[in-house]
């Protein structure tokens, strides 16, 4: 058979599969939190279920404080647990955080909004900053991937 030459039935079929599985999940949304908000006179608009799940950067992480206060889903953000803040993600989400310079990753459970400094895309509780081995003050480069959204049994997962 000459290169580039495609058989009858073969090609795409799988995407064909993958969008169809995908077109015959019938549960209901997960529950989100994805209602656009202005911080300091700055529009921020959260991403849809699908953006999200592709989502994965590399950049600065910074220390969050929110320890024994209430994040933006009404939950106490408690000192030793793992949290963090994220702009644009649908809350809640869990992300997988990764230090660049350790190698170690932590999952953490999105459940607040921040930060809103430019360079930064994640605050990160004390406890996932001392599990991926960032543990001064200041910012740590980091890569941030989606591994869900939602909770419960209509949680969507990345495939």
């Amino acid at each position: 058979m000459a290169a580039g030459i495609l058989l009858p039935g073969t090609g795409c079929a799988w995407r064909k599969r993958k969008a169809a599985a995908a077109a015959a999940d019938t549960r209901p949304e997960p529950k989100l939190k994805r209602s656009p908000y202005t911080v300091n006179g700055k529009r921020y608009r959260p991403m849809g279920i699908q953006e999200a799940l592709q989502y994965r950067e590399v950049g600065e992480a910074s220390l969050y404080e929110g320890g024994d206060s209430i994040g933006a889903l009404g939950e106490r953000l408690r000192y030793g647990a793992k949290y963090a803040a994220h702009r644009t993600l649908p809350l809640p989400c869990t992300v997988r955080v990764t230090s660049i310079s350790t190698g170690k990753s932590c999952l953490v459970r999105v459940n607040d909004r921040g930060p809103f400094h430019h360079r930064r895309i994640i605050d990160i509780s004390p406890a996932v900053a001392r599990a991926i081995g960032f543990h001064q003050w200041g910012v740590h480069q980091v890569e941030v991937e989606v591994v869900s959204v939602g909770d419960g049994p209509n949680q969507r997962t990345k495939e």
